[in-house]
């Protein structure tokens, strides 16, 4: 399906690191940035080390097609004799996968469609994912049907680009509408978006991620895909858990690790492993479960995965963990499509790039002692447009919203104005006490939109947020239609007599093929383009 990889590194084995050059109780940010992995143009990401969301972006589609990859003579020495120790009588498959293509992927984003939809739908040409319902793989030199991050649908938020075994942990985490869920390394946001679809606007999903830059990019992944209920954080995990003492119903580590999993899609990697291997993640991935287990509830569940290979780092750490904290168990997972079992434990998943179309992964599943159930807020009353006050014209905007979603009627929690913008908060955020003045954060809830000069400007969150019945006005263009991409890059765009049938000045909300993509403002037979800039298409 995809192009062979090429020869880029020379051989050699990993330099080791100095131990203690971390300070893994503090997880301070200079350590964490530089355990991170390259992440997309699109969300803004940077170079960094190594992160198991690798190939989380339309950047990485790019990069596949054109880059060369890493052929096995070229990886260190002392890594290809733990494999062979590892796989034993799989090594050599394994070591053959490096001679075969890596795998694009997008995930659809089931808060807008289902799987079902989307092959109806789908302008490409797609093949699922057999472990991810849904998941499809797609061929990023198909010039036929163009590359995903370069469709409109990309920017109605329909799906997320990401690498097919980076699909996996927030799969694995079994999460319910009502739930409150951290993702506590989230950036870019593969792993949040999907956490956010599965709770269909109801509970709450905390994102958070250390570097403030890749917070940002995670926030835009959120609000392209549509999920209201969210709050977006930049902070260290002990912060949080000084804040939010088992709060959280199901909690995801995605931890940075030293990569060796993705050795194959991402030979960069080669040369941070040679400079920091697992001896220097390990501490870290210590540190950040010990303060996921103080956020989890009783009876919730804690998901830790990793994109490297390596015992210490895996299995390692659950032991760790299941030895310091007795009330903590460990929950066996499915065995899907070409899933390895942990190694000396068997509840675990392992992926192998020579047993699936994918790359390395680890996955464990674990359970905190207590009640299986958190009693549910009683005061999830939504607000309707009428029973606000706020000034005329936002008044006038927010009654005009037909929302009918979880057995309620108008906007799903309370709405609150900060600095002139107006925000609808999650009912669950009510009982983070003390959390809005101890944590950074980058969003609470959803932006509604700004007051002006008396005037409000709805935002680019809630026209990814609405569906297209849920606003009077509305102008849908078919993908192909050039307006589409005139609007997409900021243009003004001209509309037909009948398509204008709303007073000028309204506000409309432009869609395509019913997908909401954003604002403008109707001016006679033109529509003044609100799209926001930091999204144009470039």
């Amino acid at each position: 399906m995809k192009n062979r990889m090429k020869d880029s590194r020379k051989k050699g084995s990993r330099k080791k690191g100095k131990k203690g050059s971390l300070e893994a109780k503090g997880l301070k940010e200079k350590g964490l940035k530089e355990s991170r992995s390259e992440e997309s143009r699109l969300a803004q990401g940077s170079l960094g080390g190594v992160r198991p969301e690798t190939g989380d972006s339309a950047e990485t589609e790019i990069r596949t097609e054109n880059a060369p990859g890493c052929r096995a003579e070229l990886l260190p020495e002392d890594f290809r004799e733990k494999m062979r120790k590892l796989l034993g009588k799989e090594y050599e498959a394994y070591l053959e996968s490096f001679e075969k293509p890596c795998h694009n992927g997008l995930r659809v984003n089931t808060m807008k469609l289902s799987a079902e939809d989307w092959n109806r739908l789908s302008p490409f040409q797609t093949e699922p994912v057999p472990w991810i319902e849904n998941g499809f793989y797609y061929n990023a030199s198909d010039e036929g049907s163009g590359r995903p991050s370069r469709h409109p649908y990309y920017y109605a938020g329909l799906y997320y680009l990401q690498e097919p075994s980076a699909m996996t942990p927030a799969n694995l985490l079994p999460v319910k509408p009502g739930d409150r869920v951290l993702d506590i390394c989230a950036a870019p946001g593969g792993k949040s978006t999907e956490l956010g679809a599965r709770l269909r606007g109801e509970g709450l999903l905390f994102s958070n991620d250390i570097s403030n830059s890749r917070a940002k990019a995670l926030l835009k992944n959120l609000e392209m895909a549509g999920i209201p209920n969210i709050c977006v954080s930049s902070e260290a995990p002990e912060k949080l858990s000084e804040f939010l003492p088992e709060f959280f119903d199901c909690i995801l580590v995605d931890a940075p690790c030293s990569g060796e999993g993705m050795f194959r899609r991402e030979p960069d990697m080669i040369k941070s492993y040679r400079e920091r291997g697992p001896e220097d993640y390990v501490p870290i991935q210590r540190a950040i479960m010990e303060e996921a287990v103080k956020m989890l509830r009783p009876g919730g569940y804690l998901l830790y995965s990793t994109c490297t290979f390596d015992r210490e780092e895996n299995e390692g750490i659950i032991r760790y963990i299941l030895d310091r904290h007795l009330d903590m168990s460990l929950c066996s997972l499915p065995h899907r499509f070409g899933f390895a079992e942990g190694i000396g434990m068997p509840e675990c998943v392992r992926l192998f790039p020579h047993r699936i179309e994918g790359e390395g992964h680890f996955a464990a599943l674990l359970r905190r002692a207590g009640s299986g159930e958190r009693p549910r807020r009683k005061d999830r009353t939504a607000q309707s447009g009428a029973s606000l006050k706020l000034p005329d014209e936002a008044l006038a905007f927010l009654s005009c919203l037909n929302l009918r979603r979880g057995g309620t009627e108008g906007l799903p929690g309370q709405v609150e104005e900060k600095n002139g913008k107006l925000y609808c908060l999650p009912p669950d955020f009510q009982d983070m006490k003390g959390a809005g003045k101890g944590i950074r954060f980058l969003r609470t809830g959803l932006l509604l939109g700004e007051l002006k000069r008396g005037r409000f400007e709805p935002s680019q969150a809630l026209a990814m947020a609405l569906r297209k019945e849920e606003y009077p006005f509305t102008a849908d263009f078919q993908a192909e239609d050039e307006r589409v991409i005139r609007y997409l890059k900021g243009e003004t765009v001209a509309l037909r007599e009948e398509e204008a049938s709303w007073p000028d000045g309204s506000w409309v909300l432009v869609c395509t093929d019913g997908f909401p993509l954003g604002w403008a403002k109707k001016a006679g037979l033109n529509l003044k383009n609100k799209y926001y800039p930091g999204w144009r298409w470039q």
